[in-house]
């Protein structure tokens, strides 16, 4: 609890630093405006009101990692409101998987339409392409990892191996759920979504970009980035790790819920925050960069997956510690999908704000 508290009270106070930078950069532009008689040489994150909606590199790529967060944004969402609700008891703790994979092959449309219709707002051309990529971006490299460690189990005659039969099922499943909804959602929204409204014209030529100090360069955003979301849920991953992989029995899905619901805030807040300071050193950059850091605090958690299997977890081996690594790297893969599509939208819906407020050649 106090960790939640100090995390709020710090992102609290960054909030209201940025408002009061904006709120003097807002009048420094509006007076600039007013000595248009004058010759002012504009600077800051104004100068490249050009290029700061130029569309990014690679995206095919781009627009799948947003439509993979989304969905798997909308599959947390819904497995912990069925967690509160009770779905998931002491004896039958399968119900919460079940319920994951339910809900992930249903909201596949999710991940089609909102990767369909950022590709359509970046004008893409290879529709097919995008549609596969959204699709198989995180169920390649889960369906990959799993039969790895499903062949792991088989070999050391384990319980945990799935049977045939299962594996049937699930194969069912996304191939007759999943993929068509993925495609129907890419489909709809290639037909009825709207352009990206910008408040800026974007310039044919890009401008230069300066040279950055060492400390804007994207590793240490991202460093920055990911460091205060994880100090906001560092003590909880202890009870859910000891909860999957010890003994431990997990009943507090509120505060997970709570917790949850703050990494989200603060998030955004601390990626629209580097977005801006990206943008007033002229770097406009942003698109990537802003996933970049929003899922740099998968990173932290794929740290203290390290941290907790060393010194926590009592496993050894080869089957525990590719069971363990394996499905985590997987919960960290999710994660920084899941985050970096959330600081995205945040950052889009600041940058435009910031644009619309100003007067722009």
């Amino acid at each position: 609890f106090n960790s939640i508290v100090t995390v709020l009270l710090l992102t609290g106070f960054l909030a209201t630093i940025l408002m009061r930078v904006l709120k003097n950069d807002f009048t420094r532009y509006a007076r600039m405006e007013e000595e248009q008689g004058l010759e002012v040489e504009e600077s800051g994150w104004k100068l490249v009101h050009g290029d700061v909606f130029r569309y990014p590199d690679n995206k095919e790529i781009f627009c799948a990692v947003l439509g993979n967060g989304m969905q798997l944004l909308a599959m947390c969402l819904g497995v912990l409101v069925l967690a509160c609700l009770g779905v998931a008891t002491h004896n039958n703790r399968g119900a919460i998987l079940v319920s994951a994979l339910l809900i992930f092959a249903f909201t596949s449309g999710i991940n089609g339409y909102v990767s369909g219709s950022m590709y359509s707002k970046l004008e893409g051309a290879n529709w097919v392409w995008n549609l596969l990529l959204s699709y198989f971006l995180f169920l390649g490299p889960l369906f990959v990892m799993a039969t790895f460690l499903n062949f792991v189990a088989v070999a050391y005659n384990s319980s945990t191996a799935l049977p045939f039969g299962t594996i049937v099922i699930l194969l069912l499943i996304l191939t007759l759920v999943s993929f068509p909804l993925c495609i129907i959602g890419g489909i709809t929204a290639r037909n009825f979504a709207t352009p990206l409204e910008t408040p800026c014209r974007t310039t044919k030529i890009p401008r230069e970009i300066p040279p950055l100090p060492w400390h804007r360069q994207a590793v240490y955003q991202m460093v920055m980035a990911g460091f205060l979301p994880f100090s906001a849920i560092y003590i909880e991953l202890y009870y859910v790790f000891a909860s999957v992989w010890g003994h431990q029995l997990y009943s507090l899905y509120g505060i997970l819920t709570l917790v949850f619901a703050i990494l989200l805030i603060v998030t955004c807040f601390i990626t629209v925050a580097l977005v801006y300071f990206q943008l007033a050193v002229e770097d406009y950059r942003w698109w990537w960069r802003s996933i970049m850091s929003g899922g740099s605090t998968a990173f932290f958690i794929f740290a203290y997956c390290i941290f907790y299997f060393k010194y926590k977890a009592r496993m050894s081996g080869f089957m525990q510690t590719s069971y363990f690594f394996g499905y985590m790297g997987i919960i960290c893969y999710m994660a920084f999908l899941l985050l970096g599509s959330v600081g995205f939208f945040s950052a889009l819906t600041f940058v435009k704000y910031i644009y619309r407020s100003i007067k722009c050649d």
